[in-house]
């Protein structure tokens, strides 16, 4: 036992000396400290990164951090633009941030995405940032934080970004490709699972979090009604199990109306080979996206866990995620857990959907790489359902390897055996992954700061069309 714990502590020591300071306060931790490699953004702090040591720190009961990265981000505004970079919308949380010293004095310089490759801007900051204040209101008990006006004003500007009036009839948030942990290019355009899920948490955050006062009614019934339609949609028609499989191979298409099984138009031939067999019999998992005539099959890991532990996947479809996830263990955690979405494309998929990306080779990262900063959400969700020792079987595939490899960001090959070609050392989120995940199964009431209760599902109007009485009396014309 004395191994583990010499490496938790050399973790705790890794993720304390990556701390990035402004004005003497500290205010976040840089993505990566490999002295092997060029910085290039690697010495930014960012959102979605910094969201995992944050929940470290808050487990540990380092409050001050947490608060100061709130605070800062919300205040941040868009700086000078590039030429042909538009000013991003209120509400966006920045990708990044870096602090620089010019004349004796410090700045903190954001970047919305202007920087960053292919100019994508990130959806998920925002939601990450929400899940942090949730989580620091928890551990703080400083709800007063939450409640000032100019965080009730953030929330809602997220809010306002989100619920935007749209060419769309969906619950769900179209978004771009590259939008999120998967930050380029991998055929994820659309309604990604991730993102559907980081809403889902958010608006539940945002429902917990406004105060009940007249200029948040609106907002307040805004999340009601939004909140149960994304989970009865995902719910409904993002779920893969054997039932719905055989549903699908036997779809009708070109159906017209509203009384109809393929509402989107999904094409039985669209169904993979390799899922016909690979789907176990006793388990099931999220899609990966759906939109019209296009249901992507793959498993997208990050976006599943987080389904679980934000009881968005109803109880039943989250004991059938852990059990694919045991019943295909060589596949999705196999020799470092683990693989963020199985399978990876290949051939001519891989030409046209990643742009002939040679970093997302096959098997390699973003395209079937295997994460470590996964382990913390395989951990949680491990927990939750009450099956533990997975998760303490995940742990003990890496915890050697890890410090053997020295922190690497990512894995190569089906297996996960290769540190990834372009993997940095040392990288933060690595380090805090493990450091969660290990939190959370030695002190299980730290599940809460990321987990949600289940909830019944109310949709609160009736979805089927309706006749309009009085159309044919509709007055064609001046006003």
């Amino acid at each position: 036992m004395d191994k583990p714990v010499s490496l938790q502590m050399q973790a705790s020591e890794l993720l304390d000396a990556v701390i990035i300071h402004y004005k003497g306060q500290p205010v976040g931790t840089v993505a990566a400290c490999d002295p092997t490699a060029p910085d290039l953004n690697y010495n930014q702090c960012f959102t979605r990164d910094f969201a995992v040591s944050a929940f470290v720190f808050l487990m540990q009961g380092k409050t001050d951090i947490v608060r100061n990265f709130l605070k800062l981000t919300l205040a941040l505004k868009s700086h000078e633009r590039q030429l042909d970079c538009f000013k991003p919308g209120e509400g966006l949380m920045p990708a990044s941030f870096k602090v620089e010293v010019r004349g004796g004095q410090e700045y903190v310089v954001p970047d919305f995405g202007e920087h960053a490759i292919a100019r994508v801007t990130p959806v998920d900051s925002c939601f990450w940032w929400l899940l942090l204040l949730r989580a620091y209101t928890q551990v703080s008990g400083d709800v007063a934080l939450a409640h000032t006006p100019a965080f009730q004003r953030g929330i809602r500007r997220i809010l306002d970004l989100c619920f935007r009036t749209r060419f769309d009839l969906f619950p769900t948030l179209l978004v771009p490709d590259g939008s999120f942990m998967i930050d380029r290019r991998m055929g994820v355009y659309g309604y990604p699972l991730e993102i559907q899920v980081l809403f889902y948490g958010a608006l539940r955050t945002a429902r917990e979090l406004l105060l009940p006062r007249p200029e948040e009614e609106d907002y307040k019934v805004g999340v009601e009604e939004r909140v149960h339609h994304l989970a009865y949609h995902i719910r409904q028609y993002y779920w893969m199990d054997l039932d719905r499989l055989n549903e699908i191979y036997r779809f009708q298409v070109e159906e017209f109306g509203a009384a109809v099984s393929n509402w989107l138009n999904i094409y039985p031939d669209s169904i993979p080979e390799w899922l016909t067999e690979w789907l176990p019999a006793a388990g099931g998992y999220l899609v990966g996206n759906l939109g019209p005539a296009r249901m992507d099959f793959r498993f997208f890991t990050q976006g599943n866990l987080l389904a679980i532990l934000f009881s968005l996947a109803d109880e039943q479809q989250s004991q059938m995620i852990m059990a694919l996830i045991e019943e295909r263990w060589s596949d999705l955690v196999a020799q470092m857990p683990m693989k963020i979405c199985f399978p990876a494309l290949e051939g001519r998929d891989w030409q046209l959907a990643t742009g002939w990306d040679r970093k997302n080779l096959p098997w390699s990262y973003h395209n079937g790489g295997n994460w470590p900063v996964l382990l913390w959400l395989l951990a949680a969700a491990a927990q939750k359902l009450g099956k533990p020792l997975l998760a303490q079987n995940a742990i003990a595939l890496t915890q050697q390897q890890l410090q053997t490899d020295e922190w690497p960001e990512y894995y190569d090959g089906r297996q996960g055996r290769l540190i990834g070609r372009e993997a940095r050392k040392f990288q933060t989120w690595t380090i805090a992954g493990y450091l969660a995940a290990q939190a959370i199964l030695e002190h299980p009431q730290h599940l809460q700061l990321i987990s949600f209760e289940d909830e019944p599902v109310m949709l609160t109007c009736d979805l089927a069309p309706k006749l309009v009485e009085g159309y044919s009396d509709i007055a064609l014309g001046s006003d």
